[in-house]
């Protein structure tokens, strides 16, 4: 045996790296990021369940004798509402605060694919958003007793898109603001969607310069597809409303996963 030889068994050098499939990586990141909300996930599910039936009664409230067709768009809007609020809001916030405490660093270091940290956290606000919007239907039937009519594949498909559109410009706006400004950002979109948007009311009460913005905005194509999912023998929608929610869902990816891979 050669002196090289000798000195290669003697001195094997750093071990091979483990090769670990995407998919258990994802599988590891998505029990990661479970595990970091913990014991606040049933709550915060919970809570979202009460936000849902909350606006479906609450909205009614403020329409004395409402009838059954603004009862029917009520309804059909209130979904839209719960996962533009999950997706605008508390992932900025929830985003925000694990990049003012470390966390989002620590995950940015891991030797692991960008773009599963991304999934990761889709997956997880998709389970904390569909909940909510079976409760917000079930409370609309009961309270308002109207009959809905499904479109099964448009209302999956819908659900799915605008609960990933929503919170993939949601991280966006996390990843690509301050703290603290992604936070006032959030805030803000709140309070447009639930009160100057064609959501729980029709497009035609507004100015038709507002009206002309929002053809373009991702709120009203991402309320008419859920309602032609929900109510599909009085609701509508066009493909035009689903190539801005597939536009608004590729920029709010793009940004997200280039602000994961980018070095600081």
């Amino acid at each position: 045996m050669s002196e090289h030889a000798v000195a290669d068994r003697a001195n094997p050098g750093p071990p091979a790296p483990v090769q670990v499939s995407l998919a258990t990586t994802y599988v590891t990141l998505l029990r990661w990021t479970l595990a970091q909300i913990g014991a606040m996930l049933p709550l915060i599910i919970v809570v979202q369940a009460m936000l849902a039936a909350g606006i479906v009664v609450g909205f009614g409230f403020l329409i004395p004798n409402i009838d059954a067709a603004t009862a029917l768009f009520l309804s059909t809007g209130a979904p839209t509402v719960l996962l533009l609020t999950i997706g605008l809001v508390m992932v900025p916030q929830g985003v925000s605060r694990s990049r003012a405490d470390g966390t989002f660093a620590y995950m940015r270091g891991l030797p692991v694919a960008r773009p599963l940290l991304l999934a990761a956290d889709l997956t997880v606000w998709l389970l904390i958003g569909l909940p909510s919007v079976a409760v917000g239907v079930l409370v609309a039937t009961l309270r308002y007793e109207i009959a809905l009519s499904f479109d099964w594949p448009v209302l999956v498909a819908a659900t799915l898109l605008v609960t990933l559109m929503a919170t993939a410009v949601g991280y966006a706006i996390a990843v690509s603001l301050p703290p603290m400004l992604a936070q006032l950002v959030s805030q803000v979109l709140v309070f447009f969607v639930l009160l100057f948007s064609p959501v729980t009311f029709g497009v035609g009460q507004l100015p038709e310069w507002f009206q002309a913005v929002h053809d373009i905005l991702p709120v009203r194509p991402a309320a008419d597809l859920l309602r032609a999912g929900l109510a599909s023998d009085v609701f509508s929608a066009s493909l035009r409303d689903l190539a801005v929610l597939l536009a608004w869902t590729a920029a709010g990816v793009v940004i997200s996963v280039r602000a994961l891979v980018r070095r600081r």
